[in-house]
């Protein structure tokens, strides 16, 4: 079979960083197996995915293009470290994979990893590069963010490399699954006006990750549009630990036309929209917490 040259390989790697700009960009909040198996360049159906390994490797570029991480428990010992890294381990026998998985860390490729976040749908970072090959442990070490190649020994950063690996970690890593999980907990639909456009909804923390309590989990966020993110941001909007709305007294009380009337004073005493599963209603010691710096 024919090699593709290595400007049309670069040119499909930066053309599938491109197509997922697009799909995030357009409000996708995980994209499924079939999505990403359906890829074209040019008209030409490159899947992303293969249908049963973690490592793609098509069979006429020199190197990787994508790794996966499935959300159901594998033979491989894969983990994601807190400082930003990824562990991913080689195919158990010498071969094909675990050559070109060693040519994209020795030509520095970019590529792209899904993380499974249920059954058949992941969450893309990309672009990520394999910064670490250890052949003993048969083992890779993926940087979640460009910046990680600037540092020295990645596998004993100094303190303020650590801090802002762990930062990149909250927002590259964790942010993407929060975000998936909240919207479709949510039905892609905000918690206060309803609204169902994907695009222009965020997954909104009750207690801020950077807080004590503020985990990743669906039961510490609310889908929220992105006036209503700000403003409980911003303690102009509260909600109870009865799941109801209310709006900061000034507010109420200022005139300021359509948006501010019907955007935010309407949304007043308001029940708030939680999930179907009771399981992923948010937390009502969590929005106690928050609505009392609300109500201060």
């Amino acid at each position: 079979m024919r090699m593709r040259s290595e400007v049309e390989q670069r040119a499909i790697r930066e053309d599938v960083f491109r197509w997922l700009d697009e799909k995030l960009g357009a409000g996708a909040y995980e994209l499924s197996r079939d999505e990403l198996e359906g890829y074209t360049y040019l008209g030409e159906r490159i899947p992303l995915l293969d249908t049963a390994r973690g490592i793609r490797n098509p069979r006429d570029f020199d190197a990787t293009l994508t790794v996966m991480t499935s959300s159901k428990s594998h033979g491989y010992d894969d983990e994601i470290r807190p400082d930003g890294l990824v562990r991913y381990s080689y195919q158990s026998k010498d071969g094909g994979d675990n050559v070109k998985l060693r040519r994209a860390y020795e030509d520095n490729e970019p590529l792209a990893y899904f993380h499974g976040v249920r059954s058949g749908y992941f969450v893309a970072y990309y672009p990520v590069y394999i910064v670490h090959d250890d052949p003993e442990l048969r083992s890779v070490h993926l940087a979640l963010d460009e910046t990680f190649r600037l540092f020295g020994d990645l596998l004993n950063m100094t303190g303020d490399e650590r801090r802002y690996a762990e930062r990149a970690v909250r927002e590259r890593l964790h942010q993407p699954m929060f975000r998936a999980r909240v919207m479709r907990a949510y039905q892609a639909t905000c918690a206060v006006c309803s609204l169902k456009h994907a695009e222009l909804l965020d997954a909104a923390h009750i207690i801020g990750d950077t807080e004590l309590g503020g985990l990743a989990q669906v039961t510490n966020g609310l889908a929220l549009c992105k006036i209503h993110h700000a403003s409980y941001d911003r303690n102009l909007l509260g909600i109870t630990p009865d799941y109801e709305v209310r709006i900061d007294r000034d507010l109420l009380d200022e005139i300021d036309g359509p948006m501010l009337r019907h955007g935010l004073q309407d949304m007043h005493g308001r029940k708030l929209v939680v999930p179907k599963r009771r399981v992923e209603w948010p937390s009502r010691d969590s929005l106690a917490e928050r609505f009392a710096a609300f109500a201060a």
